[in-house]
């Protein structure tokens, strides 16, 4: 049985996760897309594995894709494309990269989640900036959110109460240089927190929390912050100095999350849930994540999980 793990050379969860295929089956192969050739010709997609080996990942029986590319980027999508040929070759993915194109563009998983009636907080997606500082008025406080990113990177949060009219639109000018189209999302109260609620094969595995390092309210008195690592305390991200920690929510949250993760049908999955005073929201549904958190706050190795998972489906 050959199973590759699509993944990062280096990377923490993608080497967690082939050290634990590789001890199931006898084989370890990690392979990174940044290096993949596809040749539509001869029906092969090959990209080399950490030892430097060629693999045709056409000719595998099947793969577990944990990473695409080592930052979102536009570029996912292309990288999702190819593993595409592979499936359509018969072999089997984990999870399908047709179902994760889904949610690796913030938009397209917000609108999968709107659709699906889960929870958002007030959203506004526009490319007009008159319209954009219409939507940061009437919110307040907004946060400003890169169709592709991970770890609030690139997030910004304005504080319309704290800036004028001018200050405003010269914030949203900026954002929009590098984000033509703007996501826009009205700040909410995390109350220092948000919760991952994961799944593995549609059954419930377990939620961490992510909690802010210091309790203070996010934001402060300035208007404008970044979300980048280092730089924001009002995100709970562990890039910006958050730390995991467990929780245990209720059923009617488990099941909130079950709903919002369900239209995407992934084999493993991790719902970011923000309970605030005006009930719970879903932020995202995330394809990548989740590994790290459940292993540092519940003691969970989801790559040996992952894995006797993939196996059982497999032997079906």
């Amino acid at each position: 049985m050959r199973i590759a793990v699509v993944g990062i050379h280096g990377g923490w969860s993608s080497e967690r996760l082939a050290d634990a295929v590789g001890r199931a089956t006898g084989e370890r192969i990690l392979v990174d897309l940044d290096r993949a050739r596809l040749d539509l010709a001869a029906g092969r997609l090959l990209c080399p594995d950490q030892d430097g080996r060629i693999v045709d990942l056409c000719a595998v029986d099947a793969l577990c894709v944990k990473k695409v590319a080592g930052g979102y980027a536009p570029q996912m999508i292309d990288r999702l494309e190819m593993l595409r040929v592979a499936t359509a070759r018969g072999v089997r993915a984990f999870s399908d990269p047709e179902r994760i194109l889904r949610l690796v563009d913030r938009l397209a998983c917000t609108v999968t989640l709107a659709n699906a009636g889960a929870p958002l907080p007030p959203t506004t997606i526009t490319e007009d900036l008159a319209e954009a500082l219409c939507a940061v008025r009437a919110y307040g406080r907004a946060v400003l959110k890169p169709l592709f990113t991970s770890k609030a990177r690139g997030m910004a949060l304005i504080d319309a109460e704290a800036l004028d009219a001018g200050e405003v639109a010269a914030a949203l000018a900026g954002f929009k240089v590098g984000n033509p189209v703007m996501y826009i999302q009205q700040a909410v109260d995390l109350r220092g927190q948000d919760l991952g609620v994961c799944f593995l094969g549609g059954e419930y595995l377990g939620t961490y929390a992510r909690r802010k390092a210091s309790d203070a309210d996010g934001g402060g008195a300035g208007g404008m912050t970044g979300g980048r690592a280092g730089g924001s305390a009002w995100s709970t991200s562990t890039a910006s100095g958050g730390r995991y920690a467990p929780f245990d929510p209720s059923p009617e949250i488990i099941e909130l999350a079950r709903r919002a993760g369900a239209p995407f049908g992934l084999d493993f999955t991790c719902v970011d849930v923000a309970l605030t005073d005006a009930g719970p929201y879903v932020f995202e549904v995330s394809a990548f994540g989740g590994f790290r958190g459940l292993l540092a706050a519940r003691g969970m190795d989801v790559a040996e999980l992952f894995t006797s998972h993939v196996l059982r489906e497999l032997a079906r």
